[in-house]
């Protein structure tokens, strides 16, 4: 489907809704990707992104000071010494921020579940 269809869909499905669904609809909102992000970080789950985001930070502070040094070798065996071990915390480090895809769009599912409930529960 287009977007052309789905906006159509979307005015179609407004209108339909009584003002208890609009409410309904507004206090259920999608949210934006950084909205969904930052609430990752609350709940009974939060302390698990904190422990992972502050996990992420020390290993990219870490891949960072080993690419400085990766850099200023003098010669090719510190270069691979110091650019090995960088080259694997920054991969790591972004292993582990793209973990919490999957518990994003998981979130997003079971919202759009919950508002569907509310619909129904509100009928």
């Amino acid at each position: 489907m287009t977007d052309d269809k789905f906006n159509k869909l979307d005015e179609m499905i407004e209108a339909a809704l009584t003002d208890q669904d609009h409410e309904i609809l507004k206090e259920t909102e999608e949210l934006g990707y950084l909205a969904l992000g930052l609430s990752q970080f609350g709940g009974k789950l939060g302390w698990v992104t904190w422990v992972l985001m502050l996990l992420q930070g020390t290993m990219f502070v870490a891949a960072v000071w080993c690419a400085i040094k990766f850099y200023a070798a003098d010669t090719a065996l510190l270069a691979i010494q110091w650019g090995i071990p960088s080259a694997a915390l920054a991969i790591m480090a972004l292993q582990i921020k793209l973990s919490l895809a999957p518990q994003m769009q998981a979130d997003r599912v079971i919202r759009e579940v919950k508002r569907l409930q509310l619909m129904i529960i509100s009928k």
